[in-house]
């Protein structure tokens, strides 16, 4: 018998923002379950939810959840309060894998425009929906999360880098880790719940697929990391399953970067070499 090295063996887990077979959030569930833990899926839409009902198995639990309307945010907070009092178990742990950033045609046709023509819109939008629905989440299920729960965000590996492609989702994911830090603060006032996030570099979803310019900076990405290979998605996942684990239990507000080094390596040889002569 494999011995529960994650601890996670008969608990359950709540995992947001499964896309398809690429999310993270479908790898997190995939590594849940092999550790036997019961995985309960949200989704943002009802298509979303016949789709991920299919990939997880007609015994799974997947409810729909569209973080960008209250009632609705209400409505799943019951779902999962009645869930828990159905099983006699509250969750051991949640996943935030949510983001959306409100690109628009404008920014698909001719690229990202500059960071200071953002609009309100766009950044308000953005930021409701990838930062402020960790905090709503949160204080919504505060009553279903055990008492040693762990949350779990998914951010980015830097905030600080000026990556023109990504533009304002950058300081919204900075807003998400700080969240986790007030949230942790906030919440160990009643209880021992941890918040933390797993900051990866760039990934290949479905997800960053629809970043303006993503590709490039991928193949960029992938010949910074020491290793010269991108990191892959399931590392990502395997990162978050650990932060979700007892096994991580004295880790709270902090991020966890899982770039394969590239944030020392911006001035390896090959990169500047192939610059410089490119220059010449």
């Amino acid at each position: 018998m494999p011995s529960d090295f994650l601890q996670l063996a008969g608990k359950t887990v709540l995992v947001t923002g499964v896309a398809n077979r690429k999310s993270v959030a479908w790898h997190v569930a995939r590594l849940l379950t092999d550790a036997d833990c019961r995985v309960i899926y949200s989704v943002r839409s009802e298509q979303r939810r016949e789709q991920v009902q299919k990939l997880a198995g007609p015994d799974a639990t997947v409810l729909v959840c569209d973080v960008e309307h209250d009632d609705q945010i209400e409505r799943f907070a019951r779902e999962v309060a009645e869930d828990c009092e159905r099983t006699g178990q509250k969750l051991a742990g949640l996943v935030h894998s949510i983001a959306f950033a409100d690109y628009d045609a404008t920014d698909a046709a001719e690229g990202p425009r500059p960071f200071h023509e953002t609009t309100r819109k766009q950044f308000l939008r953005t930021c409701g929906i990838s930062c402020y629905s960790l905090v709503a989440l949160a204080n919504s299920l505060k009553e279903s999360l055990a008492d040693d729960a762990s949350v779990v965000a998914i951010s980015i590996s830097t905030t600080e880098m000026a990556s023109e492609n990504y533009g304002y989702m950058a300081p919204i994911k900075a807003a998400l880790d700080s969240s986790l830090v007030f949230l942790a603060k906030s919440f160990s006032r009643f209880s021992r719940v941890r918040f933390n996030a797993v900051a990866p570099g760039l990934l290949k979803t479905s997800a960053s697929a629809g970043i303006p310019g993503y590709v490039d900076s991928y193949l960029f990405a992938e010949k910074a990391t020491l290793r010269e290979e991108a990191v892959k998605t399931d590392e990502a996942a395997a990162a978050v399953a650990f932060l979700l684990s007892p096994r991580s239990s004295g880790i709270n507000a902090q991020r966890l970067v899982v770039d394969a080094g590239m944030r020392v390596n911006y001035f390896d040889a090959r990169i500047v070499r192939a610059v410089v002569e490119r220059s010449d």
